[in-house]
Parts: C-alpha cells; sequence; structure tokens
C-alpha cells in the first residue's frame, strides 16, 4: 500500500471513528453492557476459529525466527479466549461512570456548579505482540463510551483481524455503530506515523510495547500521549521492619515473573538492618538463579552466601530495567538516602517500602515522585485488575491527566457543568 492510500485509510477511519464517537457518548449503560455480554459469547463461539487464524501468525512467526518467548505471547489458548470473555462480563456489570457529576456546589450567586464525566472521543492505542490486548482495548473503549482505532503488531496482524471482526459483530447486535472499534488493517509503519497526527480525528494516543516504540510515538505524535517508557521500580527495606514481611515481599516483588514493568528491579536495604537481611534475600535470590548487581557494601554482605551470581554494580544499573533474572542492591544510610536515590534513578513507575515505622511510611508514600508508592507490599500489585480497575488499558508514567494504572477513569475527561435558575451576572 503506497503512502497516498495509507493517508486516505486513515483519514476514512478517522472520520467514522469521530462519528462513531458522538453515538457511544449518549449510549446507555445497558447498550454497552449488552455489547460486552455478547462479545464474551461470540468469543466463547468462537474458539476454533480464532485458533485457526492465530495459527498462521504463530507459523509466520515461527518461520521468520522470532525468539520462543515473544511466539509465546502471540498464543491465543481455549484458556486465554475464556479469560477475555470473563473480563468483557466483568465490565459489564460494573457501575457506568459516563455522566457522573462530581462536587456540585451552590455559589452565592444561586448557581450550582460541578463536574461532569465525560468520554474523551477518539483513541488511538498502538500495541505489539499480544492479541489479547484488542480485545482489552476494545471492552474498555466500549465500557467508556469511547471510539478507538486500535494498531496491533504485524505478527499477530490475523489474530487482530479475527478479534476485531467479533468486536464489531458485538457492537452490531448492541444497536451500536461497528466502526466504533475499528482496526487498522495494514501493516505498514507509515499508518502509526498518520495515527498519531490526526488531531481533527483523534484525541488521545496510548502506546503499548517496547522502548523504541514508545518513543517514537513521544516525538512525532500531534496528539497527547499517555505513556511510560521504563519500568525502574524498586523496593526499599528500611529499618525497623519485620525481616520475615520484608523477605516475603522482596522475593515476590523480583522473582514472581521477571518481564512486567512493576517486577522490582532495584533493592535498597537501610544499613542497619543489611547484616541480617541481605544474606538472607541473598540465598533466596541464588536459589532462583537472580544475578546481583552490588555497591561495595552490599557485595561484603553477599560475598559468601552459597551460589550468589555477584557483580559490581556500574552507575547504568541504579537506573536499568532488566526484565530479567537481575537486580541492583545498594546498602544505603536509611530513609533519607533511599528517597534521594529513588527520585534520581526511578522512573517513577512503582516504588516500595518495607517498615513498621509510621512516620517514616507516611514520608515515603507523599515524598517518593512515582506513579504508584506502596507501604509493605510488592511492587506486582501495581496493576489496574489488582487495583480493583476491572481492567487496565496501560500504565501511565505522565503527571497529566491519567498517572498508574489507567482503567475506565483515564479514558474519561470531565467538563464543568451550571445549573441556574435565571441567575445573571451583575
Amino acid at each position: 500500500m503506497n503512502a497516498l492510500n495509507i493517508a486516505e485509510l486513515m483519514h476514512s477511519l478517522g472520520l467514522q471513528a469521530r462519528a462513531a464517537s458522538a453515538r457511544m457518548a449518549a449510549a446507555s449503560a445497558a447498550e454497552k453492557a449488552a455489547a460486552l455480554r455478547h462479545l464474551a459469547a461470540l468469543l466463547r463461539g468462537s474458539v476454533a476459529s480464532l485458533q485457526a487464524d492465530n495459527a498462521k501468525d504463530l507459523a509466520r512467526a515461527t518461520g521468520a525466527g522470532l525468539a520462543e518467548p515473544m511466539v509465546d505471547r502471540l498464543e491465543l489458548t481455549p484458556k486465554i479466549i475464556e479469560t477475555l470473555a470473563v473480563g468483557c462480563e466483568q465490565l459489564a456489570v460494573m457501575p457506568d461512570i459516563i455522566g457522573e457529576v462530581l462536587g456540585m456546589k451552590q455559589q452565592p450567586s444561586g448557581i450550582r456548579v460541578g463536574q461532569m464525566r465525560v468520554p474523551i472521543g477518539v483513541f488511538g492505542m498502538i500495541f505489539e505482540s499480544r492479541p489479547n490486548v484488542t480485545i482489552e482495548a476494545a471492552s474498555l473503549s466500549i465500557k467508556s463510551g469511547n471510539a478507538a482505532i486500535l494498531r496491533g503488531g504485524s505478527e499477530a496482524i490475523e489474530s487482530n483481524k479475527a478479534l476485531a471482526r467479533l468486536v464489531q459483530q458485538a457492537l452490531v447486535q448492541a444497536g451500536l455503530p461497528p466502526e466504533a472499534v475499528q482496526l487498522v488493517p495494514t501493516t505498514d509503519r507509515e499508518a502509526v506515523g498518520r495515527l498519531i497526527a490526526m488531531p481533527e480525528h483523534v484525541d488521545l494516543i496510548i502506546p503499548r510495547g517496547g522502548k523504541g516504540l514508545i518513543e517514537r510515538v513521544s516525538r512525532e505524535a500531534k496528539v497527547p500521549v499517555i505513556k511510560h517508557l521504563d519500568g525502574n521500580c524498586h523496593t526499599y527495606v528500611d529499618d525497623p521492619c519485620d525481616l520475615e514481611m520484608a523477605l516475603a515481599v522482596t522475593d515476590n516483588a523480583k522473582t514472581q515473573k521477571y518481564s512486567p514493568c512493576n517486577a522490582s528491579e532495584s533493592l535498597l536495604v537501610a544499613r542497619a538492618v543489611a547484616g541480617q537481611f541481605l544474606p538472607r534475600i541473598g540465598a533466596l535470590f541464588a536459589a532462583k538463579g537472580v544475578e546481583m548487581r552490588c555497591d561495595p557494601e552490599a557485595m561484603e554482605l553477599l560475598r559468601k552466601v552459597p551460589g550468589a551470581q555477584l557483580k559490581a554494580a556500574t552507575e547504568q544499573d541504579w537506573a536499568e530495567e532488566y526484565l530479567a533474572p537481575v537486580i541492583s542492591v545498594k546498602v544505603v544510610a536509611g530513609l533519607d538516602e533511599a528517597i534521594a536515590h529513588i527520585n534520581r534513578y526511578s522512573s517513577h513507575h512503582t516504588d516500595a517500602i518495607v517498615t513498621r515505622d509510621h512516620v517514616h511510611a507516611q514520608r515515603f508514600l507523599r515524598e517518593v515522585d512515582s506513579a504508584s508508592v506502596l507501604v509493605n507490599a510488592s511492587t506486582r500489585f501495581a496493576d489496574g485488575f489488582e487495583y480493583g480497575l476491572g481492567a487496565e488499558i496501560g500504565i501511565s508514567t505522565d503527571k497529566f491527566h491519567a498517572r498508574g494504572p489507567v482503567g475506565l477513569e483515564g479514558l474519561t475527561s470531565l467538563k464543568w457543568i451550571v445549573l441556574g435558575n435565571g441567575e445573571v451576572r451583575g
């Protein structure tokens, strides 16, 4: 497809999305819930055909020499399809927040002033690998009364097309416009460039993928972007702390799963507890094959741990997102140094403290400048589902509009509303 045709395609998708967004903004809670329930039923009834289309992507990926973990991420198993169906049903029964009125207050003039929650309008989402994101994004778009233009990775094009057809079928069954969720049908990278530069059609862009994709979108977009670049998350073990709790929380934060953006990549330990804590967490990490990149003080305390994989930390290690069984380890004087280190090196995604000191906990919550800050809990909880959002469309480390896991509220805006009874301004 040449550049002229791609420009025409994206303009057409944008026009249709903008028209559909008006209908979606006015859609009733019952209509949106019906679309989600229809989608759940269609997913369950299409397992065989979805897997047939998915097999084409898997065969192409394997033939192209894609790494096995990446191929695994492409697969649509019956279990994954059922999880997507359940997610649609869960969203269907959640309260509808569109039209919610907040903070209505009487003013001295007699008018009442408040804010109403409304959809963003049209959002574009650009994502890689996992085809399940097509359903997650579509279902959140429907529930929040938006229209969406989705551009998935080229490696999952057949799976994404099959899933998008089901979404549009569900919308039609509910009496809603099928153009409310559209998939960009081409894998040409030029389509991304067009999508992120159509402010007349698109109100928001959400990139979900590798650092290269997000940096490109952030650099070239002419539309607001919700994004996070890195997940360099910290766990700080404070003095005083419950050592058993600290071991359990730190181990889970690092080793429960290595690839998510909310896994801890850096461990800070207060000097007063380091002698007791580090050899024990070091033994746990050694047993699981986790490499520790240490400052000199931590290195000395971990040196005698049997089987420990140790390396001297470099300056880069303090800011690194490993997404692997590797963690940086540093001994700090206490809370002040821990907060200063986190605010310097963190990607402002998620950071946690393990402590028995209430004042320390409150200071950490207030002073650590990150989207999610946790006390006595694993960083792995920084997730829309775990936060009770029902689902998430991504995680934002920006400070404007949405911060942290982005669920339904993150896909809405607030407008001011005024109720009067004939008042005029003097």
